[in-house]
Protein backbone atom coordinates (compact mmCIF):
# COMPACT_ATOMS: atom_id res chain seq x y z
CA UNK A 1 0.00 0.00 0.00
CA UNK A 2 2.75 2.44 0.97
CA UNK A 3 4.67 1.96 -2.29
CA UNK A 4 1.47 2.29 -4.34
CA UNK A 5 0.50 5.60 -2.68
CA UNK A 6 4.00 7.01 -3.06
CA UNK A 7 4.09 5.98 -6.72
CA UNK A 8 0.60 7.44 -7.23
CA UNK A 9 1.73 10.81 -5.82
CA UNK A 10 4.79 10.76 -8.07
CA UNK A 11 2.75 9.83 -11.13
CA UNK A 12 0.07 12.47 -10.59
CA UNK A 13 2.45 15.17 -9.44
CA UNK A 14 4.90 14.29 -12.18
CA UNK A 15 2.30 14.92 -14.87
CA UNK A 16 1.77 18.44 -13.55
CA UNK A 17 5.49 19.13 -13.17
CA UNK A 18 6.11 17.83 -16.70
CA UNK A 19 3.48 20.21 -18.06
CA UNK A 20 4.11 23.32 -15.93
CA UNK A 21 7.59 22.98 -14.49
CA UNK A 22 8.74 22.25 -10.96
CA UNK A 23 8.69 25.79 -9.54
CA UNK A 24 5.29 26.59 -11.06
CA UNK A 25 3.69 23.46 -9.59
CA UNK A 26 2.17 24.01 -6.18
CA UNK A 27 1.92 21.42 -3.46
CA UNK A 28 -1.86 21.87 -3.39
CA UNK A 29 -2.05 20.95 -7.08
CA UNK A 30 -0.11 17.77 -6.42
CA UNK A 31 -2.36 16.89 -3.48
CA UNK A 32 -5.52 17.50 -5.51
CA UNK A 33 -4.29 15.52 -8.50
CA UNK A 34 -3.26 12.59 -6.31
CA UNK A 35 -6.33 12.85 -4.09
CA UNK A 36 -4.28 12.69 -0.89
CA UNK A 37 -4.15 14.95 2.17
CA UNK A 38 -1.06 17.03 2.96
CA UNK A 39 -0.13 14.64 5.77
CA UNK A 40 0.10 11.76 3.32
CA UNK A 41 2.42 13.75 1.09
CA UNK A 42 4.71 14.54 4.01
CA UNK A 43 4.62 10.92 5.13
CA UNK A 44 6.35 9.98 1.87
CA UNK A 45 8.37 13.15 1.16
CA UNK A 46 9.97 15.45 3.74
CA UNK A 47 9.72 18.40 1.34
CA UNK A 48 8.79 19.42 -2.18
CA UNK A 49 12.49 19.20 -3.04
CA UNK A 50 12.62 15.59 -1.85
CA UNK A 51 9.53 14.92 -4.00
CA UNK A 52 11.32 16.47 -6.99
CA UNK A 53 14.43 14.39 -6.45
CA UNK A 54 12.29 11.25 -6.17
CA UNK A 55 10.58 12.31 -9.38
CA UNK A 56 13.88 11.95 -11.25
CA UNK A 57 14.15 8.32 -10.08
CA UNK A 58 10.49 7.79 -10.94
CA UNK A 59 10.99 8.97 -14.53
CA UNK A 60 14.15 6.89 -14.94
CA UNK A 61 12.38 3.75 -13.74
CA UNK A 62 9.27 4.43 -15.81
CA UNK A 63 11.17 4.90 -19.05
CA UNK A 64 13.64 2.08 -18.36
CA UNK A 65 10.74 -0.36 -17.97
CA UNK A 66 9.28 0.78 -21.28
CA UNK A 67 12.45 0.52 -23.38
CA UNK A 68 14.05 -2.52 -21.74
CA UNK A 69 12.47 -4.99 -24.23
CA UNK A 70 13.95 -3.01 -27.14
CA UNK A 71 17.44 -2.93 -25.66
CA UNK A 72 17.34 -6.63 -24.75
CA UNK A 73 16.07 -7.79 -28.17
CA UNK A 74 18.93 -10.02 -29.33
CA UNK A 75 17.17 -10.53 -32.68
CA UNK A 76 18.25 -7.01 -33.66
CA UNK A 77 21.84 -5.80 -34.08
CA UNK A 78 22.94 -3.27 -31.44
CA UNK A 79 22.72 -0.20 -33.70
CA UNK A 80 19.22 -1.18 -34.77
CA UNK A 81 18.23 -1.60 -31.12
CA UNK A 82 19.62 1.86 -30.45
CA UNK A 83 17.68 3.32 -33.38
CA UNK A 84 14.51 1.64 -32.12
CA UNK A 85 15.20 3.00 -28.63
CA UNK A 86 15.13 6.59 -29.90
CA UNK A 87 12.15 5.87 -32.18
CA UNK A 88 10.22 4.61 -29.16
CA UNK A 89 10.82 7.99 -27.50
CA UNK A 90 9.83 9.80 -30.71
CA UNK A 91 6.51 7.93 -30.64
CA UNK A 92 6.12 8.77 -26.96
CA UNK A 93 6.64 12.47 -27.63
CA UNK A 94 4.28 12.30 -30.62
CA UNK A 95 1.54 11.09 -28.27
CA UNK A 96 2.28 14.16 -26.13
CA UNK A 97 1.93 16.46 -29.14
CA UNK A 98 5.69 17.17 -29.30
CA UNK A 99 5.29 19.97 -26.75
CA UNK A 100 6.14 18.84 -23.23
CA UNK A 101 9.69 17.67 -23.83
CA UNK A 102 11.70 15.24 -21.77
CA UNK A 103 10.73 15.41 -18.10
CA UNK A 104 14.33 14.94 -16.96
CA UNK A 105 15.65 17.36 -19.57
CA UNK A 106 13.08 19.92 -18.47
CA UNK A 107 14.20 19.59 -14.86
CA UNK A 108 17.83 19.99 -15.95
CA UNK A 109 16.97 23.23 -17.72
CA UNK A 110 14.92 24.53 -14.82
CA UNK A 111 16.96 23.43 -11.80
CA UNK A 112 20.31 22.05 -12.91
CA UNK A 113 22.23 25.26 -12.49
CA UNK A 114 20.52 26.64 -9.39
CA UNK A 115 20.08 23.66 -7.06
CA UNK A 116 23.13 21.49 -6.28
CA UNK A 117 21.04 18.51 -5.11
CA UNK A 118 19.08 18.51 -8.36
CA UNK A 119 22.25 19.07 -10.41
CA UNK A 120 23.86 15.98 -8.93
CA UNK A 121 20.73 13.84 -9.24
CA UNK A 122 20.04 14.95 -12.81
CA UNK A 123 23.66 14.50 -13.87
CA UNK A 124 23.52 10.97 -12.47
CA UNK A 125 20.38 10.35 -14.55
CA UNK A 126 22.11 11.59 -17.70
CA UNK A 127 25.18 9.48 -16.97
CA UNK A 128 22.93 6.45 -16.67
CA UNK A 129 21.42 7.20 -20.07
CA UNK A 130 24.88 7.68 -21.56
CA UNK A 131 25.88 4.24 -20.21
CA UNK A 132 22.83 2.68 -21.90
CA UNK A 133 23.81 4.17 -25.25
CA UNK A 134 27.51 3.35 -24.76
CA UNK A 135 26.61 -0.26 -24.00
CA UNK A 136 24.87 -0.62 -27.36
CA UNK A 137 27.75 1.10 -29.14
CA UNK A 138 30.29 -1.19 -27.44
CA UNK A 139 28.31 -4.21 -28.58
CA UNK A 140 28.25 -2.81 -32.12
CA UNK A 141 32.00 -2.16 -31.92
CA UNK A 142 32.65 -5.75 -30.82
CA UNK A 143 30.73 -6.93 -33.89
CA UNK A 144 32.69 -4.61 -36.20
CA UNK A 145 29.58 -2.51 -36.87
CA UNK A 146 30.76 0.78 -35.35
CA UNK A 147 32.97 3.02 -37.51
CA UNK A 148 36.52 2.42 -36.28
CA UNK A 149 37.25 6.11 -35.69
CA UNK A 150 34.44 6.40 -33.11
CA UNK A 151 34.92 5.80 -29.39
CA UNK A 152 31.75 4.22 -27.92
CA UNK A 153 31.93 6.32 -24.74
CA UNK A 154 32.63 9.66 -26.42
CA UNK A 155 30.05 8.95 -29.12
CA UNK A 156 27.44 8.07 -26.51
CA UNK A 157 28.05 11.41 -24.79
CA UNK A 158 27.66 13.23 -28.09
CA UNK A 159 24.48 11.33 -28.97
CA UNK A 160 22.82 12.18 -25.65
CA UNK A 161 23.84 15.83 -25.97
CA UNK A 162 22.42 15.92 -29.49
CA UNK A 163 19.26 14.18 -28.29
CA UNK A 164 18.69 16.69 -25.50
CA UNK A 165 19.22 19.52 -27.98
CA UNK A 166 16.74 17.94 -30.38
CA UNK A 167 14.21 17.69 -27.54
CA UNK A 168 14.58 21.40 -26.77
CA UNK A 169 14.05 22.25 -30.44
CA UNK A 170 11.08 19.85 -30.56
CA UNK A 171 9.35 21.88 -27.85
CA UNK A 172 9.91 25.12 -29.80
CA UNK A 173 8.81 23.58 -33.10
CA UNK A 174 5.94 21.61 -31.54
CA UNK A 175 6.64 19.00 -34.16
CA UNK A 176 8.79 16.01 -35.10
CA UNK A 177 11.37 17.67 -37.39
CA UNK A 178 14.15 17.98 -34.76
CA UNK A 179 13.74 14.34 -33.72
CA UNK A 180 13.62 13.14 -37.31
CA UNK A 181 16.74 15.18 -38.10
CA UNK A 182 18.46 13.67 -35.04
CA UNK A 183 17.54 10.15 -36.18
CA UNK A 184 18.85 10.78 -39.69
CA UNK A 185 22.12 12.41 -38.60
CA UNK A 186 22.93 9.78 -35.99
CA UNK A 187 21.89 6.63 -37.80
CA UNK A 188 22.37 7.58 -41.45
CA UNK A 189 25.47 9.80 -41.16
CA UNK A 190 27.42 9.34 -37.91
CA UNK A 191 27.11 5.60 -37.28
CA UNK A 192 27.52 4.33 -40.85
Amino acid sequence: MRTDTRKHILTCGGEIVHHKGFAATGLQEILQAAGVPKGSFYFYFASKEEFGLALVDHYQTLFAEQVRPILKNEDLPPLERLAQFFLWFRDHFAREGFIKGCPIGNLIQELGDINPAFREKLNTALESLIRVVASQLKQADARGELPSHLSPDTTARFIISAWQGALIRMKAAAGPEPLDNFQFMIFEVLLV
